[in-house]
């Protein structure tokens, strides 16, 4: 596995970011087209199909939303505790969601004080990523 770091640490799953995305689409487009031309006595079918297609995309974006809540609350647990055994007490308050899980990035030596600065200046996640010189993967994020 390569090395990771700013420019390479997001992931898409051809699978499911791009496949599965795609055939939903293709199935709203063609139910639409299937209820546009069916006559005006018949649309029941058409009508299932377009809700069919409605509810997959729904589908799609929450539980994909859903499971990265259960993440982001799991990484925020960690790190937390993380800082805690680094430095004896917890994250700033002040701290957001966002800039802890970019902090999950920053090696031991490095989190203390990143995340001090953090909370002093209220950087965002991308700026506390991008300052993190020595990279600490994160490769079971999905």
């Amino acid at each position: 596995m390569s090395e990771q770091n700013f420019k390479n640490h997001t992931r898409l799953s051809g699978g499911y970011h791009g496949l599965t995305f795609s055939l939903i689409l293709i199935l709203l487009v063609g139910a639409i087209r299937y209820w546009s031309r069916a006559a005006t006595e018949d649309k029941y079918a058409p009508v299932l199909f377009v809700l069919t297609a409605v509810i997959l995309i729904f589908l799609f974006f929450f539980i994909r939303i859903f499971a990265l809540r259960a993440q982001d609350r799991a990484i925020r647990a960690e790190e937390n505790l993380r800082h805690f055994f680094l430095t004896g007490k917890a994250f700033d308050r002040s701290l957001r969601l966002g800039q802890i899980i970019a902090l999950r990035f920053a090696s031991d030596e490095e989190l203390p004080a990143l995340a001090e600065r953090a909370a002093r200046e209220k950087l965002a996640p991308k700026d506390i990523k991008m300052a993190i010189r020595n990279w600490r993967a994160d490769h079971h994020r999905v």
